[in-house]
Parts: structure tokens; C-alpha cells; sequence
């Protein structure tokens, strides 16, 4: 099957590598299509500062570099323009005006941030100490409580639209190995990430099958899990393979096991981007 990923951050947020040796090392993997997806800055819009969002002032840049790529490389390797936007509801996400006039390949819609009653917001995906103590402060606790926030979020954001891709739907599970915080069988989590799935039926947007947190060695499967994906799968909702690459040697990224995992749940295609057509990617099914 043909492989590609546009779910891929360079250094110009926070991953590694620069845009060309990625463009490098995903042609010499053979990969169908590059597609950069650098974190949308948040500074100016919500008065966060991280360290793994792209600087306001690193927009124009990267729109510039990545756009030179595009020329460089035609003919070898496509290479499409995208972010990963976060839903931050109330204050921005991937719906906003002004993605729409970037005139970019794709977005990405990623829920990370969780706003507590108390305490301050934080990342889902965090260090697991980080998390931890912002559900004792801001959830008083409740680790359910937080894991709702989340899928909540998720909800909303599909609800406001805006996106091509689902970024990493299960996020939430990064530091929740051995059931530190959570149990997936719970009757509430089970419900809600279904509903999820029902939700983004019919709406064009794609599931993501994302390999990263097995490459940073953070879990042992792919986001989403296996029911997770197997309900996308039930509710005919289309997915594809990406490695939400961080280093250009992650591109394709234990890409095996997300074709095993969509097999097993019931999917015969992966879909993989093939250009662009009124403001939107094209996307062609491949067997698996």
C-alpha cells in the first residue's frame, strides 16, 4: 500500500528537524506525500505561552519555507501545507476566519487543553505529573471529571467544523498506563467516545490512525484504541495512517501496526491524500 504523512512537525514548533530534511528523508522512505501540520500559534489569540506552539512571529516564515518546498521538490515528492489547530473553545480553533484565508492544504483539529472550574487549564498529554496535579487542583481529584472535559471538547470541535483530520482522538490515554487515571471500560468513557464517532459520521472529516505515542515509546497501541477505531469503522467514518512525526527517522512510524489495527477493525482502506480540489484535500482509498 502507498504511505504517507501530513501529520508532521519540524522545528519550527516542536519538533526536531527542518522542513527539508524531512522532505529528504520522507522521499527516501518512499512515502506517496509529505504534509506539514506545525501547531498553530495560541499566543496572540489566547495569551498562552508554550514551548510547543509555533511563535506568532514564525507563521509567515513557515507558510514561506514550507511553499518553497512545495517547488523544490514537485515532481518527486508532494508536499502539502496544513496546521494542527487547537480547539480552545470560545477563544479559537480550527473554524476560525482566518485559517480559511492561509489557503492551506488541510487542517488538523487537536483538542489538547482542559479548563478546569478552579485551578488553571492544562494539557491532557502532559507529563503524568503535570496531568495529575491538574486534576487534584482543578478537577478536585476527579480523574473522570477531566477525561469528560476532554471528549467534550472533541464534540465541539466536530460540531464547529472547520477541519479535514482528527488529530489523536484518544489523546487522553498518554499517561494512563495501567489505569492510573482512568479505565477505557467505563461505562460514561465507552458511551462517549461512540458518540464521537456517530458524530463525525457523514461529516467528511477523517479518523486519524496515529502512531506517535508508540514512537516516543508513551504507549503500546495506536491512538485510537482498537473499540474507538472499531466504532469509527461502524459508523463509516474514513481513516488514515499518520505518524504525527516529531523526528523526520518517526515518519512512517510503526505504520504496520496502524494497518494491523485498521484491519482488525474492519476497515479494508486507508485513505492517503492525492492533492487539492476547491479548498479541500483529495483523498484516494488504498487497500490495506
Amino acid at each position: 500500500m502507498s504511505l504517507a504523512c501530513i501529520h508532521t512537525h519540524t522545528n519550527f514548533c516542536d519538533g526536531k528537524d527542518d522542513i527539508e530534511t524531512c522532505c529528504r528523508v520522507a522521499y527516501e522512505k518512499g512515502l506517496s506525500a509529505l504534509g506539514f501540520s506545525s501547531h498553530a500559534p495560541v499566543t496572540t489569540k489566547t495569551g498562552f505561552r508554550t514551548n510547543w506552539h509555533m511563535a506568532d512571529e514564525k507563521l509567515a516564515q513557515y507558510i514561506e519555507e514550507v511553499s518553497a518546498a512545495k517547488k523544490r521538490w514537485e515532481g518527486r515528492l508532494p508536499v502539502y501545507l496544513g496546521l494542527e489547530i487547537d480547539f480552545i473553545p470560545g477563544i479559537m480553533g480550527p473554524a476560525d476566519k482566518d485559517y480559511r484565508e492561509m489557503d492551506l492544504d488541510f487542517i488538523i483539529g487537536g483538542a489538547h487543553y482542559v479548563f478546569p472550574v478552579k485551578g488553571e487549564p492544562f494539557t491532557i498529554d502532559d507529563s503524568a505529573e503535570r496531568v495529575a496535579r491538574g486534576i487534584k487542583e482543578g478537577f478536585g481529584g476527579d480523574a473522570d471529571g477531566m477525561v469528560e472535559a476532554y471528549l467534550n471538547s472533541l464534540e465541539a470541535m466536530i460540531l464547529a467544523g472547520g477541519f479535514d483530520l482528527l488529530a489523536h482522538p484518544d489523546c487522553v490515554k498518554k499517561n494512563n498506563s495501567g489505569n492510573r487515571f482512568f479505565s477505557e471500560e467505563a461505562d460514561y468513557y465507552q458511551k462517549k467516545t461512540g458518540s464521537i464517532a456517530e458524530l463525525l459520521s457523514g461529516t467528511g472529516i477523517l479518523a486519524e490512525v496515529n502512531t506517535g505515542g508508540l514512537s516516543r515509546n508513551k504507549i503500546n497501541d495506536c491512538y485510537p484504541s482498537l473499540f474507538f477505531l472499531s466504532n469509527f469503522r461502524k459508523h463509516g467514518v474514513p481513516a488514515v495512517i499518520n505518524a504525527d512525526a516529531h523526528r523526520a527517522s518517526d515518519l512512517d512510524g510503526h505504520y504496520e501496526k496502524a494497518r494491523q489495527a485498521m484491519v482488525s477493525a474492519g476497515y479494508t482502506e486507508s485513505m492517503v491524500i492525492s492533492g487539492r480540489q476547491n479548498g479541500r484535500p483529495v483523498w484516494k482509498a488504498e487497500k490495506l
